[in-house]
């Protein structure tokens, strides 16, 4: 069996496959974009068996990921194909479709656990300070910064936020995250204060179009240039638009600021658990990354300022 990465993408998928995508939505409560990313994986993947999906092999899997190590993917794009193809087969093996699960003895490719990568706290200024003016477009965009960097949110749940989100009175925000699993983020002053600007009458009141497209559009907390819910592309465009300007660009992007909130805020000495709310991490093991940094940054500060760790030296008598 060989891969074809692009031929897949014309391929249907069987009902099984997409009774597994209905339970994993239903079921599972996966987001659209996880389940883009599952159908993506799985297109390509029955479009290269020979036979049909519920009679796959060890053998058809391993050759399946092999095409894809020759294909040139990346080790995790083809550890994320073999999560989409190994709950393919336990899901068709678990109601009977099945007669067992190919998938059962393959494991991932090894991968090192990836430590976040964190601005400094002048970085994060720095950034801040490009962002000049009092119109519409850079109270937006100083909200957007100071929100994503303020409260650690995913860029998916800042432009998912709609006004009836927000508790000005409390300072708090009703986040949707993955799963749609809902929690309540505290907003800082400074996040505050760009958001009030952001939705004063010279702020978003600016962007809003004469007649809203549609009710989606009119409830969204912040909007394009053409009055319409601000996409996921869009608020990246404009990280990256003042990533640029403070040079930061090849160090920046909207998960970076995500992480530079967790990492400074244990820094200040938050503890794990308020921080894993925070983020809404499902498990406080993705959030322990978080010490790892921490401590690195530590032992370095350890090792340049204490006299008796700087390796070569030894401490005036």
């Amino acid at each position: 069996m060989g891969t074809d990465t692009g031929a897949g993408e014309r391929v249907a998928l069987p009902l099984p496959v997409e009774d597994f995508l209905i339970h994993l939505a239903v079921e599972k409560g996966r987001s659209v974009n996880t389940l883009a990313a599952y159908r993506r994986d799985l297109r390509r993947y029955v479009g290269g068996l020979a036979g049909t999906v519920d009679s796959a092999t060890h053998e058809d899997v391993r050759s399946h990921l092999e095409g894809l190590t020759a294909a040139g993917l990346s080790r995790p794009s083809r550890n994320r194909a073999l999560a989409s193809i190994r709950g393919l087969h336990r899901f068709l093996f678990s109601e009977g479709i099945a007669a067992g699960d190919p998938t059962a003895d393959i494991d991932a490719v090894g991968l090192p656990r990836g430590l976040p990568r964190a601005l400094t706290e002048s970085e994060v200024e720095r950034l801040l300070e490009c962002i000049v003016g009092s119109d519409s477009r850079a109270r937006r965009d100083r909200a957007i910064v100071e929100l994503l960097y303020g409260t650690g949110m995913r860029v998916s749940e800042l432009v998912s936020l709609s006004l009836d989100d927000i508790d000005h009175d409390a300072a708090l925000m009703r986040v949707t995250g993955k799963g749609d699993r809902q929690r309540l983020v505290p907003v800082g002053r400074l996040a505050a204060d760009a958001l009030t600007a952001w939705l004063e009458p010279a702020g978003r009141a600016e962007l809003a179009p004469t007649t809203w497209s549609s009710r989606d559009d009119q409830t969204a907390v912040f909007l394009n240039a053409r009055g319409g819910r601000l996409s996921r592309q869009g608020a990246w465009g404009v990280v990256r638009k003042y990533a640029l300007q403070a040079g930061l660009a090849k160090r920046l992007s909207p998960h970076v600021l995500r992480h530079s909130c967790a990492t400074h805020m244990l820094d200040h000495g938050a503890d794990l658990r308020t921080v894993q709310e925070l983020l809404g991490h499902a498990s406080l093991t993705t959030t322990q990354l978080y010490t790892k940094v921490t401590t690195d940054h530590l032992q370095s500060e350890y090792r340049r300022a204490h006299p008796r760790a700087r390796l070569g030296t030894s401490p005036s008598s």
